[in-house]
């Protein structure tokens, strides 16, 4: 990391982890847009898994699964923990939802609370004990 990581990206993650994605992205687009490399990516990263999910508590399988692959794709490039977080996890599970989502197709997205779908595990961001 080149510096610090801000108190706002903390609240994002918390935001994250509580299942409020749009307000996580709202947190993170402000970070992304005033950083530089490498965190400039590596919230994008983020941001985007965030988009996905919410993208999928409103039943856009597409838009979930793009955004899914892209900021996966993104967080690739990190080592497996960068900047107080397992980037491993985060990747992993959300591979293991993309790969849900690619198995399941559009069509099975079904209503109700998707955080309490049993087919679906949602990722959460957690800390590295490195």
């Amino acid at each position: 990391m080149s510096e610090t990581i801000p108190q706002e990206f903390w609240q994002g993650v918390e935001q994250f982890n509580s299942g409020q994605f749009y307000a996580c992205h709202d947190t993170l687009e402000a970070l992304w847009i005033e950083a530089s490399e490498p965190e400039k990516t590596f919230y994008q990263g983020i941001l985007q898994i965030s988009v996905a999910l919410y993208h999928l508590e409103n039943r856009n399988w597409r838009g979930a699964v793009i955004l899914l692959g892209e900021g996966g794709n993104r967080l690739r490039r990190y080592p497996s923990s960068y900047g107080g977080v397992d980037v491993d996890e985060l990747l992993s599970q959300s591979a293991a939802l993309l790969t849900t989502l690619q198995q399941i197709g559009p069509d099975k997205i079904i209503s109700g609370d998707i955080g309490e779908n049993k087919v679906l595990s949602l990722p959460k961001i957690l800390l590295s004990t490195d």
